[in-house]
């Protein structure tokens, strides 16, 4: 199984999927801010793997900065939270890695580092199961056959473990004969970049389509199921994912085109309304250039948007490590929640 991100021998070490397909790199530090850099530069990108990036930024903090006291680095630790969310505000998972580590450490506590990269360690190994159980409850949904739409990169690449919608198709074609269309998912193109490439390795058949080409798709009745991920799943049933998600969900909805959200529940955020959520603003040049080369006039100006906020009623399920929320996802979400 592909780890994207781990913790051995003293470092953190994760794949820069910036350099996939052409070059494979894993990149390992014992530096928390070099952690934070490649979270902002995306990197590291895919929710689960940013809440991963963040409890290890954390331990690497822990263990190697300077402080002393337990005081100092309570306060050091503080500090890295804020950086971490500042680099990339709109997942959840970075704020549910954070949260678990400050409100389980006190003050007082010896070995308070060594407890800190307990936690990380431990937030890794559930992310890996957490993947391998949405896999479990989902392969169920896919029918032999069946033609899948999935946008941007939900695979190992974007978590710890097997990934969330691209681990259910990877779980689902052990039995089952799948055909994938892949959306470039402009502009970082996740798709064609890394969700082919692990597609390519598991020798799953696939096309990858412009982001434009899927509604034409979807209306012909070449798309059985659409299957995406999430960076934050609200208590209300709204889905904040990878922008183009929303048009791709009420697309499928206007032709009866079953519409599934793959995500552990460490990415449902319980506290936040749908107006407190801030949808992240990317550089302008992802869009107007790739790498040194430009796309448009030099003047140009573009709204970068990385993400889109989907409203519960286009979603037939969310499919998570505890079962499978169906519709009315709204009403739904309550009945796990008090379960777990």
């Amino acid at each position: 199984m592909l780890i994207n991100i781990k913790f051995k021998d003293g470092y953190a070490e994760f794949i820069n999927t910036n350099k996939l397909p052409s070059k494979y790199e894993v990149i390992k530090t014992k530096d928390p801010d070099r952690l934070i850099q490649a979270i902002k530069d995306m990197e590291i990108r895919g929710a689960p793997a940013i809440g991963a990036a963040a409890a290890l930024c954390l331990a690497l903090v822990a263990l190697y900065k300077e402080y002393k006291s337990n005081e100092e680095l309570f306060e050091l630790l503080n500090q890295y939270s804020e950086k971490l969310i500042k680099a990339r505000p709109t997942a959840y998972n970075i704020y549910a890695s954070i949260n678990r580590i400050l409100t389980n450490i006190n003050v007082k506590e010896e070995s308070l580092a060594e407890k800190v990269l307990n936690i990380a360690l431990k937030i890794c190994e559930e992310d890996i199961k957490a993947n391998l159980k949405i896999a479990e409850y989902g392969k169920d949904l896919i029918k032999d056959g069946d033609k899948i739409l999935t946008h941007c990169n939900t695979g190992a690449l974007a978590t710890v473990g097997v990934g969330t919608a691209l681990g259910i198709i990877s779980k689902a074609s052990e039995n089952k004969k799948l055909f994938v269309y892949v959306t470039e998912t402009r502009p970082k193109l996740q798709g064609s970049r890394l969700t082919a490439w692990e597609l390519e390795r598991q020798k799953i058949p696939y096309k990858i389509i412009t982001d434009s080409t899927a509604g034409f798709l979807i209306k012909n009745g070449e798309i059985n199921k659409v299957l995406v991920g999430a960076d934050r799943i609200l208590l209300s049933g709204h889905v904040i994912n990878k922008i183009g998600t929303f048009t791709l969900a009420a697309i499928s909805n206007l032709y009866r085109v079953p519409f599934f959200v793959a995500a552990p529940l460490t990415t449902l955020d319980l506290k936040s309304k749908i107006e407190e959520v801030k949808i992240e603003e990317r550089s302008p040049e992802e869009i107007l250039k790739i790498k040194r080369y430009w796309l448009a006039p030099k003047k140009a100006k573009a709204l970068n948007l990385a993400f889109d906020i989907t409203e519960p009623e286009f979603i037939d399920a969310i499919i998570t490590d505890v079962g499978i929320i169906n519709r009315p996802v709204q009403e739904n979400i309550y009945k796990i929640i008090k379960k777990y």
